[in-house]
């Protein structure tokens, strides 16, 4: 086939911080193969030259906004310059192999499913997963799903709750239909928000083994990305989950709650864990007016969304986080029960 007759996918890739294999990241999308792909690189702040020296790259356009616009403000500021009909959302720190994007893109062409994710691999250990697709537990924590295990042991596709934003592919306007990423989240989470919007409209989000991605992965802990992720998985289940859903899980998740302010003040970040609380209060007509946007636009009930989380929490060891086994073992009974009384 001649490169007018492949399919067309534009990546949009940001930049931010040193990004130190940023170019190799987006050499390596250019020189795709099975697809014509493009490159929509957002400066979000990158304090290297990597931006200066891809700007004359052929197939890349460079969009600066002005400002940190976060992961989901990029995404969609890059998404309004893309020209393909395929949108591929590749971190900067990823490296894809030369047919993964093609492979995303073949699952993403099916018009059952929302997006397609990679099979996400560490950087310096190709054969050892960094995501096979994230799962959710019911209270919005999310992680990367396989994390540390063999990849060969995720060599099978399958349905799963949240794609990795690292690498994903998606129909442009199919993302156009969605909304794009929730700005209001900034970043962390956003991921999981729009795999679950994805599900609540019937449409499937996908983990494809074959697109092997390689990530330059690091678990951070900071105070801002701990008052990012506790604020946004309170924001994803106050505006996606309905009334009953939240009225059933409530009592646990006032639980977990305390449970993570007394974590967060053994930490030293709980003025972060509170400045989450403000903030959705402060901004509750913010709140409010995506949930009504969001629970208008479905098409599944919870009924149908639920099965896909979880209640177990196992981010793996190599994150730090771990749960206390009792206190695993009560979040799975909980959650048993709630989902047959939510399903039914």
């Amino acid at each position: 086939m001649t490169d007018e007759t492949l399919p067309r996918v534009t990546a949009v890739m940001l930049a931010w911080g040193d990004e130190p294999v940023l170019v190799e990241a987006v050499r390596a999308v250019l020189a795709s193969t099975g697809v014509s792909a493009d490159v929509v690189l957002v400066d979000n702040g990158c304090t290297s030259d990597a931006v200066r020296i891809l700007a004359d790259e052929p197939g890349v356009t460079v969009v600066n906004p002005g400002s940190n616009t976060g992961f989901a403000g990029g995404c969609n500021v890059g998404a309004k310059q893309a020209t393909g009909v395929f949108l591929a959302f590749v971190n900067g720190d990823a490296v894809v192999r030369p047919d993964a994007i093609a492979a995303l893109a073949r699952v993403a062409a099916d018009d059952g499913v929302g997006l397609a994710s990679g099979s996400l691999r560490l950087y310096d250990e190709p054969e050892v997963m960094n995501s096979a697709g994230n799962p959710i537990h019911f209270s919005g924590l999310s992680w990367a799903g396989g994390l540390g295990e063999p990849a060969s042991a995720h060599a099978k596709s399958v349905d799963v709750a949240s794609a990795t934003g690292a690498a994903v592919v998606c129909r442009a306007d199919r993302y156009a239909e969605l909304g794009g990423f929730c700005e209001p989240m900034f970043a962390y989470c956003e991921d999981a928000e729009l795999s679950l919007r994805c599900w609540q409209r019937g449409w499937r989000v996908v983990y494809v083994p074959e697109a092997v991605v390689l990530h330059r992965y690091e678990f951070s802990r900071n105070d801002q990305k701990f008052y990012l992720l506790e604020r946004n998985r309170l924001f994803l289940l106050l505006t996606l989950f309905e009334r009953r859903t939240l009225l059933v899980i409530l009592p646990a998740l006032l639980g977990l709650e305390l449970a993570m302010l007394a974590v967060a003040a053994r930490g030293g970040w709980w003025r972060q864990k509170v400045a989450g609380w403000r903030w959705l209060l402060r901004n509750r007509d913010v709140v409010r007016s995506r949930r009504t946007e969001v629970q208008a636009a479905r098409t599944v009930p919870d009924a149908g969304v639920l099965p896909l989380l979880t209640g177990d929490f196992a981010p793996g060891d190599s994150t730090g986080i771990a749960a206390p086994a009792p206190l695993r073992y009560g979040s799975r009974a909980y959650w048993s029960a709630a989902r047959r009384l939510l399903i039914r």
